[in-house]
């Protein structure tokens, strides 16, 4: 019995998760969960959540000569995807106001200006915070393209998922949200 997605093509998947299955043999996308934070008729746009680099935000503060704040220091930053892999994005809770902020949904924003890596430097930041450099992002038709031909699996994304499940954790648990095991997904899956 095929697996089907939980989206039709025609729906906006703003605020979605999209699981890379088998056979999507990208090696950008291989095996990750990427959040949809912008879907329209022009394209769409996410932060892949399960690839760390090999940088924590500490160090960016470094770099960008910022306070280091304890409670943050060790946070990995995630390679959000190949596009614009110099410019940082923060995904946060909706807490502040900040100079460049994409509301995704009630609750969760991404933010691509400075001044939020300034307040999170000294501890007045949002509560809860992702650090990407790089985002994911689809051409007009490209991402509806993929998704006919079985190289993601979507479901509606959740704060748990986002900001309390551990990076290695994310694609698996993703899966879980379908009732599946991504493991055993075959490559010919299909959209019956």
């Amino acid at each position: 019995m095929p697996i089907e997605s939980s989206i039709s093509f025609g729906d906006n998947l703003r605020n979605h998760l999209l699981i890379a299955t088998p056979s999507l043999k990208d090696p950008h996308f291989s095996h990750t969960v990427t959040y949809i934070c912008d879907h329209s008729q022009e394209g769409a746009m996410g932060i892949v959540l399960n690839r760390p680099l090999d940088l924590n935000i500490g160090q960016v503060f470094e770099e960008l000569n910022l306070p280091l704040g304890e409670r943050i220091c060790q946070a990995p930053v995630l390679s959000g995807g190949p596009v614009n892999t110099q410019r940082g994005f923060v995904l946060h809770n909706e807490e502040g106001q900040w100079d460049s902020s994409l509301k995704v949904t009630d609750g969760i924003c991404l933010t691509g200006s400075k001044d939020i890596l300034t307040a999170l430097s000294v501890g007045q930041g949002p509560t809860h915070a992702l650090f990407a450099l790089g985002h994911a992002g689809w051409s007009a038709g490209q991402l509806e393209d993929e998704l006919a031909t079985n190289a993601w699996l979507t479901v509606p994304a959740s704060y748990e998922l986002l900001f309390c499940t551990p990076i290695e954790l994310r694609w698996s648990a993703a899966a879980k949200h379908l009732g599946i095991d991504p493991n055993l997904i075959s490559p010919q899956l299909g959209h019956g």
